[in-house]
């Protein structure tokens, strides 16, 4: 099968499958409790009704995808763990400085580092993206509805983050070619440039 054919099945098919699960409808969750499926339909919806956050998760996976293996692996691996803790913090009411900055910020500086096509080691690639992960994570946590399942809409959210990272990967193929590498680096700027719009947003 030509490379172009292997490329494009998961460029459209994971875009799809993420359209699918957040427009899941409700009645398919009908044999659990309303509260629980609320949850989990929110928690899976969340990320993606916002464009700071998706940005920044699809960011994730292209730069992943620069750094190859074990860094297209592990960072969104890494990334859904800490805005699980960041989660946690946002539904114990924790506090969190400056988390709609810390948001845009992350769109900034993984869109720059994509741009720059950076190699850092791993464990200071890990960081990064785990720091930010915090913000993004306690984002969520704090705008859970009353009544829903915290666990449930947990569990949506690192979900569909794990998917938008999937996304990046799959668009990040695209750098076996030299255009290619060229594009992904393009695909950096527009991130690094929402992320600026964003952070003049969160600091007006």
């Amino acid at each position: 099968m030509p490379d172009t054919q292997i490329l494009r099945r998961p460029l459209i098919a994971i875009p799809a499958l993420v359209a699918m699960l957040v427009t899941w409808p409700l009645a398919a969750w009908a044999h659990v409790e309303s509260g629980q499926a609320g949850g989990f339909m929110s928690g899976l919806s969340h990320p993606v009704s916002g464009l700071d956050h998706v940005v920044a998760m699809i960011a994730v996976g292209l730069w992943g995808a620069q750094l190859g293996m074990p860094a297209l692996w592990i960072l969104p691996i890494a990334f859904p763990m800490m805005m699980a803790v960041g989660g946690v913090l946002g539904l114990t009411g924790a506090p969190v400085p400056g988390v709609e900055v810390g948001i845009a910020l992350s769109a900034v500086v993984l869109g720059a580092l994509v741009l720059g096509g950076l190699r850092l080691p791993l464990a200071a690639a890990v960081a990064v993206v785990g720091v930010f992960a915090v913000f993004h994570g306690h984002a969520h946590g704090t705008e859970l509805q009353a009544g829903q399942d915290a666990i449930l809409y947990s569990l949506g959210f690192v979900i569909a983050t794990g998917l938008l990272h999937a996304v990046g990967i799959a668009i990040g193929a695209i750098q076996r070619w030299s255009p290619g590498r060229q594009a992904l680096r393009g695909a950096g700027a527009l991130v690094m440039a929402a992320g600026i719009y964003f952070l003049w947003g969160a600091l007006a």
